[in-house]
């Protein structure tokens, strides 16, 4: 009888070992998903502090739940951490925008009705995007002017070059000559910032209808009508 406490510890012991075999290891995150995570640790630090100096690579870390290493084995430094953080959902914004752009056409001819239906999701995913990071890219556009005007030649310019070229490349298609793309653009682009400042500050903003107003305006404005039959390719 004396034996049998340690039988059951052991029992125990073997069952307990077994039970946490059973369960499902977490899997490690991918370097991308790694990289995502700790951007959203970043932007939440940064918005917090309300100071790029002052939010230090630590503060980050804990927010994030890892060590410092790991956020230096992604990012070089703390600009380039800041520079990201900030531009990451704008360039995915912009990648998805791009993409479906090349598209839009695909199965059949971008009729004016068509066409103005794209605009609209246009400005609905740039308002979204840029609503989401007002805060941030208030702090980098209107703080440091280094680091302003570093970050809106090296990012900001860049996201709206590649939507210019991707209209540029659907009115080519249908064999129109397309001015100037760049500063279209850059109209847009203006024009969703405002109103995602709108939808984030003015509680009385109706976004629903200042979408399609700006979509209608837009296709009269910078955009020719697109007449289907005049597709060559």
């Amino acid at each position: 009888m004396a034996d049998q406490p340690t039988v059951e510890r052991t029992a125990a012991s073997d069952g307990a070992s077994a039970a946490a075999e059973a369960r499902p290891r977490p899997r490690r995150l991918t370097a991308e998903a790694r990289k995502s995570s700790i951007l959203k640790a970043a932007r939440q630090a940064f918005v917090e502090t309300g100071d790029m100096n002052g939010t230090t690579i630590k503060q980050i870390a804990e927010r994030g739940g890892i060590s410092e290493g790991v956020i230096y084995r992604h990012f070089e430094s703390k600009d380039q951490l800041f520079y990201e953080a900030v531009f990451e959902p704008l360039r995915q914004a912009v990648d998805e925008l791009v993409a479906a752009t090349d598209v839009v056409d695909l199965d059949e001819p971008l009729t004016p009705e068509r066409q103005l239906e794209a605009l609209n999701g246009l400005y609905r995913r740039l308002i979204a995007t840029l609503e989401e990071i007002l805060p941030l890219l208030g702090l980098v556009l209107f703080g440091d002017p280094k680091v302003a005007r570093r970050f809106y030649r090296k990012h900001f310019t860049v996201a709206m070059d590649r939507l210019a070229e991707a209209w540029r490349e659907v009115e080519d298609r249908y064999g129109f000559e397309f001015e100037s793309p760049d500063i279209s653009a850059r109209a847009v682009m203006g024009i969703a910032l405002v109103l995602a400042l709108e939808t984030r500050h003015n509680d009385l903003f109706n976004k629903d209808r200042a979408v399609t107003l700006v979509s209608r305006s837009t296709v009269k404005g910078f955009f020719p009508a697109l007449e289907p039959t005049r597709r060559r390719r």
